[in-house]
């Protein structure tokens, strides 16, 4: 078990509304989970996002909190619903409505990693599965709506950036043959989650640092997204995948080359972004 669920980092003060979350950068992989995985050291992190928590480590200096998850997403996925069981994994659970996610093994207790392989041979109990999400996916959930509250209770909005990372590979078929790939897909559930200015002011930020931007293909927001994303009520939430071909070796787990220089991009695109969230008095001070 670990010792905490998530890891928080507030700014010295809140000045925007906009609250930075990674829940698949994780990686620390419990010692009784590896003694049952099937699959070695490297091939279980396949999933994982790794470094994304790296990557927007100076949020908090420039006014907002950053949440990031403890607990590695092949152990349990922060992005799916708490009811989103695997019977094919769990004992216990029935069969229920056809859902792609669980389908294919990813529910919030993953039967598999990337490219679909097996983490486990046979099942985990029901009770298990259970307390997965009570010692880990609730409290980073808590902590996650507590956030947008402060937000919304200071500033009459909350902006949530799910920060994710995605494989190289995945971008193969996105646009027209021929066209350059996206560095980053931005996903508000094809305008469902968050306000358009939002999005655009975000993609704007993005695209003045140089990187192509492309949205809702081939990811368009899962869980959270859709969960948090509430615009009606001035909750937004937009998820940003980033290639990770920019920053890491995706065979060696590593980071490469680019790493500290992307980095250095991503903390002006960061900057921007909080910006968004500024009220139109704190930005004229800033100016």
């Amino acid at each position: 078990m670990l010792e905490t669920a998530y890891s928080l980092t507030r700014p010295d003060a809140r000045t925007t509304s906009v609250v930075f979350a990674s829940p698949h950068s994780g990686r620390d992989y419990p010692a009784s989970f590896m003694r049952r995985a099937v699959l070695n050291a490297s091939e279980i992190r396949s999933s994982e996002d790794a470094f994304v928590d790296q990557l927007f480590a100076a949020v908090p200096s420039y006014g907002a909190p950053l949440l990031t998850a403890k607990a590695p997403r092949a152990y349990v996925d922060l992005n799916r619903g708490a009811d989103e069981l695997d019977s094919a994994l769990i004992e216990g659970v029935r069969r229920a409505a056809h859902n792609p996610r669980i389908a294919s093994g990813l529910g919030v207790i993953p039967r598999v990693v990337a490219n679909g392989r097996q983490i486990y041979r046979g099942k985990l109990t029901l009770i298990e599965a259970h307390q997965r999400i009570a010692q880990y996916w609730r409290p980073y959930h808590d902590q996650l709506q507590t956030l947008l509250d402060e937000s919304s209770n200071t500033f009459g909005e909350a902006i949530l950036i799910d920060c994710h990372s995605m494989p190289h590979e995945a971008l193969e078929n996105v646009g027209p043959p021929g066209s350059a790939r996206p560095d980053v897909v931005l996903g508000d559930r094809f305008g469902a989650t968050a306000a358009s200015s939002i999005v655009e002011q975000i993609e704007a930020a993005l695209a003045s640092a140089g990187l192509r931007v492309a949205r809702n293909m081939p990811f368009a927001g899962a869980f959270i997204t859709q969960h948090y994303g509430r615009p009606a009520r001035q909750q937004h939430a937009i998820q940003i995948e980033i290639d990770r071909a920019l920053y890491m070796n995706e065979r060696t787990l590593e980071p490469n080359e680019s790493f500290e220089s992307f980095k250095t991009l991503l903390t002006g695109v960061i900057a921007e972004i909080a910006d968004i969230g500024r009220a139109d008095e704190q930005k004229i001070a800033a100016e």
